[in-house]
């Protein structure tokens, strides 16, 4: 059985402790992870992608994530968190491993990092729909449509770079970097707040059948690009 009920922000302190810790836990991490990304590739590639297109739906890109950071900040205010801290706290600090990487060597870095990692993303917001917290209903709508825009950016990048050989040479070795560490972003196939967070409705899928999900459709998407598919059990969690 699982908890079924639709609750408001003033609901959550009659809930249990459960709840009220794992519901401020996936939202914090939610906000650190939406200005985390920007983090990593802004200062270096905003005003240096190939062309003016690129650099403007790019710079559109990192708007639409702050803004993402700014709507779950919203939602930990009446939970009593004060997401401020988490705009400018070092990398090293982020709660996601992903987003500790900074200063990314190449324009594919950037590609990838929008479809790999914001897939993602789009992942993870997908877990809160119909959640047991209604508050989610009024911000996911747009912030998923920005999402699918960021991966299929990242999808069009790679595409443009596996035009010749030096270009898809370079694609390929970022898919290398970043579908790890998109992996891993998933978490523990075998972690007990996993099942919490899904017997309180604040998830539908374990770690591992979100991952294993992600992963059929990314093969798909590089098969079609024309680039290997990296094995994905070098991933820590990925077994």
């Amino acid at each position: 059985m699982v908890f079924t009920d639709r609750i408001t922000a003033a609901d959550v302190p009659k809930m249990p402790a459960e709840y009220q810790d794992l519901l401020r836990r996936v939202l914090t991490i939610q906000a650190d992870a939406e200005i985390g990304g920007p983090n990593v590739y802004t200062e270096r590639w905003l005003l240096k992608a190939p062309n003016a297109d690129a650099m403007y739906r790019l710079a559109r890109i990192v708007a639409e994530e702050i803004d993402h950071y700014r709507k779950f900040a919203v939602l930990l205010a009446p939970l009593g968190v004060d997401a401020r801290p988490l705009l400018h706290r070092a990398p090293e600090q982020r709660f996601i491993e992903a987003f500790r990487y900074v200063d990314p060597p190449s324009w594919a870095d950037v590609a990838a990092f929008c479809a790999l990692i914001d897939r993602v993303g789009r992942f993870q917001v997908e877990e809160f729909y119909n959640s047991s917290y209604l508050p989610f209903d009024e911000v996911l709508p747009p912030i998923m449509q920005e999402e699918v825009g960021h991966v299929y950016f990242g999808i069009q990048q790679l595409k443009e770079l596996c035009q010749t050989p030096e270009g898809k040479a370079e694609a390929q070795a970022a898919v290398r970097r970043w579908l790890p560490r998109a992996l891993d972003m998933f978490g523990r196939s075998d972690s007990r707040r996993d099942e919490r967070f899904i017997y309180w409705g604040l998830k539908h899928r374990t770690n591992a059948q979100a991952r294993q999900e992600y992963f059929t459709e990314v093969a798909d998407m590089l098969i079609d690009l024309g680039l290997e598919v990296p094995d994905p059990t070098t991933d820590r969690h990925f077994l």
